[in-house]
């Protein structure tokens, strides 16, 4: 089985900074590309940054600036930094890994269960 476990969410006042980490952990032979997806209230779920294992970036162009994501291919952990946050980015956040199991499985695309964040004074 593989799991994906965020952490780091919570409240922050507009202007301020969070930094979510997801972990994938289980039966994992080898992991393409993890990213960060969001779903505010009443709207549909969007891009926010995508990391492949060999460090190459994407992110949603509204955010670009503001969010940094990176990643520890050893811990199969990435991360999300977000700065100068905003009311709209109030969200919920899903980690999600692009990968290949060790049982003999096809690759696939795997989910967490999201990390609130809200931005709010």
């Amino acid at each position: 089985q593989v799991q994906l476990m965020e952490s780091g969410g919570g409240l922050v006042q507009p202007g301020g900074s969070l930094r979510l980490s997801c972990a994938a952990s289980g039966s994992i032979y080898t992991i393409y590309t993890m990213g960060w997806y969001r779903q505010a209230p009443g709207k549909q779920r969007e891009l926010v940054a995508t990391i492949t294992s060999g460090g190459r970036t994407n992110y949603a162009d509204s955010l670009k600036g503001r969010f940094t994501i990176s990643r520890d291919n050893a811990k199969n952990t990435v991360y999300l930094q977000m700065n100068s946050l905003k009311p709209e980015d109030t969200a919920v956040y899903s980690c999600n890994a692009h990968l290949l199991p060790v049982s003999g499985g096809t690759w696939g695309h795997y989910w967490g269960q999201g990390t609130q964040v809200t931005v709010s004074s």
